[in-house]
């Protein structure tokens, strides 16, 4: 006998006993038919409560077990919290409720606690990130892959003064809310006050792409306040505050990239992502190029396409500032991204 069954026998047991109950104030003991309606209804009440007890208590569990596993750990202590205060406030309104007369001081106690119990819990499911903001909790949002929550995409000092990444935000890749913390700022300010030209240009560049991101982006920009005690330097900063919010970091650095993967926070490398929409090319294709510096090696020139991707032409060298008809050869993936190599395309003969 499986659990529903014994559940099903249970409940029609106790409909069974209800229903005797309800025909002993129905029906009339003195009645020539009484024996035929109590047992009518007894039946009745016994059949009902075999077929409808496990919607009534199964489904409806495994129903909500299934959305309580499967719902974020903020949710359901959202949700909870919100019960537990909607109950609270349901006890004191049940107070002077009770003091009406006759079945309503008995029925509306429960169901002012049942209400004010469930709108208690969807406004504060409703409200959860407001609330939790108030408060100083990280708010939840949607999740990324090993669990990383991109409701906040932390933005690293290298990818403002890189620029790309409000190109990137424009386009609406980028989901959740970008948050620039305040010690970023500061590093940024440090680099554009710096008296050294080339990190001062860096700085200020870093400055003007950082007002084309706030103007700009599709995602909203929040300036976070918070700031992360014990940790001297900025990339540490950023890992622990990524951490303690579940959110990730967008950046072009290679070495934050590394030290935030190994402590498993979330990273999103413009680098990464600039090789991955870089156009496909295979050995053999044609294609034209513009030769405008000689190479490494003897004769070699060297030519860029329309994506930044680097192409070495063998022979090259003499056709420097000339629009050439090359050959792809062979296609090389480097750390530092895509590399084409080809040679100049044979002349047809006449």
């Amino acid at each position: 006998m499986n659990m529903e069954f014994a559940i099903r026998v249970v409940g029609a047991a106790a409909a069974a006993v209800a229903g005797w109950q309800a025909s002993l104030i129905i029906t009339d003991s003195s009645s020539s038919n009484h024996l035929l309606y109590l047992f009518t209804i007894v039946a009745a009440s016994f059949g009902i409560g075999l077929l409808a007890t496990p919607y009534v208590t199964i489904r409806p569990f495994n129903w909500a077990r299934t959305k309580v596993t499967s719902m974020p750990a903020q949710d359901v202590v959202a949700g909870a919290v919100g019960l537990v205060g909607g109950l609270l406030t349901g006890v004191l309104v049940s107070v002077p409720l009770s003091l009406l007369p006759s079945h309503l001081g008995r029925f509306l106690p429960m169901v002012a606690s049942l209400v004010l119990g469930y709108f208690g819990a969807t406004i504060m499911l409703t409200h959860r990130r407001e609330v939790f903001q108030l408060i100083g909790l990280p708010r939840e949002g949607g999740r990324g892959r090993g669990g990383s929550d991109l409701a906040k995409v932390l933005v690293d000092t290298s990818a403002i003064i890189d620029g790309r990444v409000a190109d990137i935000s424009r386009t609406g890749f980028i989901a959740g809310t970008m948050v620039i913390p305040r010690f970023v700022l500061a590093e940024l300010q440090q680099i554009a006050d710096s008296p050294d030209a080339v990190r001062r240009n860096r700085g200020r560049r870093g400055l003007e792409m950082l007002n084309k991101l706030q103007k700009e982006s599709v995602a909203p920009i929040e300036i976070s306040d918070v700031e992360v005690e014990n940790v001297p330097d900025v990339d540490g900063k950023l890992v622990r505050l990524a951490k303690s919010v579940r959110g990730a970091i967008i950046t072009n650095d290679y070495n934050l990239n590394r030290v935030a993967e190994l402590q498993g926070v979330k990273v999103l490398n413009i680098n990464e992502l600039a090789n991955a929409v870089k156009s496909v090319v295979f050995p053999g294709e044609e294609m034209v190029v513009k030769i405008i510096q000689e190479g490494k090696e003897f004769g070699q020139g060297v030519a860029y396409l329309d994506d930044g991707t680097m192409v070495v032409v063998e022979n090259g060298r003499r056709l420097i500032n000339s629009d050439v008809d090359i050959v792809v050869t062979r296609v090389l993936q480097t750390v530092a991204g895509r590399m084409i190599f080809a040679h100049t395309k044979a002349p047809h003969p006449n």
